[in-house]
């Protein structure tokens, strides 16, 4: 803790502090500071500054990032939901309340045009891209109202127990083995099938008493996990749209090899986080292996220092950008390694592993 407060911005500095060490080593001062200090960050009042009086950011529901070809700006209202939270803001902030109505409202399966949001034009031509949208929008809702905290919420817990049995379903089918079938030339997702995505593995992660209740499907989801992600290249069909697997996920998205090297750093700990909430971080061979080889690159202080470290570590995935870096702007060489070192120390938390606070 005191290399982050000298090293770290303020959210790493507060969420250490309010997540990762143990009741009695927080300092109650220190905390309402750091929480003030949260709410003045740059980077947090930049997103809230952001958003429309109807909650939504950039127009769009699902976007994780800029995109053209999805004609997506900047990154959308889930996501931005996301990253207030992730940078320590409290789920009571007018950027939430806002925001709540439109995710209620998605849960609510609420038939509205309006609500398709990004899909809105596309899909009076194409009913089918506006089904897809409407059910991706649903779990992205769960997902981001679980991560705030709603986990009691009957409609939250109604999506989710939906959510849940039709992943079971397609964990049990044929279909999990031979998932693609050829449409308009292409290899595509069969519509049939219902694997985990990013938004039901967020929403599950969150909500650990569906976890207790369906422990035998997380057993079965380890085992999905596990195994080695396709390496042909496929698409989502949407009705007559067809768009890269950007939510998706068929097996292992780890991507480390037989030593638990990865190339992506920031979405193995990423990744590594939402399987140890989970709970099944040691039962993924190459997850547990992973998490084996980061921990034994911190120092005996727990600051995760890599050989060769040249810059902060960026990811390829437009999934982490909410997520990673939590660590603004600055020219400090340790800053390249605050993210890391805080998310290593939380997943050890999680993982009920002894966590000494200095």
């Amino acid at each position: 803790m005191s290399w982050l407060y000298e090293a770290a911005s303020p959210a790493l500095q507060y969420r250490a502090l309010a997540e990762v060490a143990p009741p009695s080593a927080r300092d109650p001062d220190r905390l309402a500071a750091l929480r003030a200090a949260v709410l003045a960050y740059k980077p947090a009042t930049a997103v809230a500054r952001k958003q429309r009086e109807s909650g939504v950011w950039g127009g769009n529901l699902l976007a994780p990032a800029a995109s053209r070809a999805m004609g997506w700006s900047e990154a959308g209202t889930v996501f931005q939901y996301l990253r207030l939270i992730e940078l320590g803001w409290p789920t009571g902030e007018r950027s939430f309340r806002l925001a709540d109505r439109l995710l209620f409202r998605l849960l609510s399966r609420d038939e509205d045009p309006a609500l398709l949001l990004e899909f809105q034009r596309p899909a009076k031509a194409d009913p089918g891209l506006g089904l897809w949208a409407r059910g991706m929008g649903r779990m992205a809702a769960a997902a981001a109202l679980a991560r705030a905290g709603h986990v009691e919420d009957p409609r939250l817990r109604g999506i989710a127990h939906k959510v849940i049995s039709d992943m079971s379903l397609f964990l049990r089918s044929d279909v999990a083995q031979k998932p693609f079938r050829r449409a308009g030339g292409k290899t595509v997702l069969d519509p049939a099938a219902t694997p985990p995505n990013i938004f039901s593995i967020v929403m599950l992660a969150f909500l650990p008493s569906l976890q207790r209740e369906r422990a035998g499907f997380l057993d079965r989801l380890a085992a999905y996990l596990s195994e080695p992600a396709p390496k042909r290249a496929w698409v989502v069909q949407a009705g007559k749209h067809f768009f890269k697997p950007y939510f998706e996920i068929l097996g292992d998205p780890l991507g480390a090899d037989a030593q638990g090297r990865v190339k992506d750093v920031p979405f193995a700990v990423y990744w590594l986080e939402l399987l140890a909430r989970l709970g099944i971080v040691r039962q993924v061979p190459r997850a547990s292996l992973t998490l084996a080889r980061l921990f034994s690159e911190c120092d005996p202080s727990g600051i995760w220092t890599p050989k060769a470290l040249r810059g902060l570590p960026k990811s390829a995935n437009p999934m982490v950008g909410y997520y990673f870096p939590l660590e603004g702007a600055g020219k400090s060489p340790a800053q390249r390694q605050t993210d890391v070192s805080f998310r290593l120390a939380l997943i050890a938390q999680l993982m009920g592993l002894a966590v000494e606070v200095a």
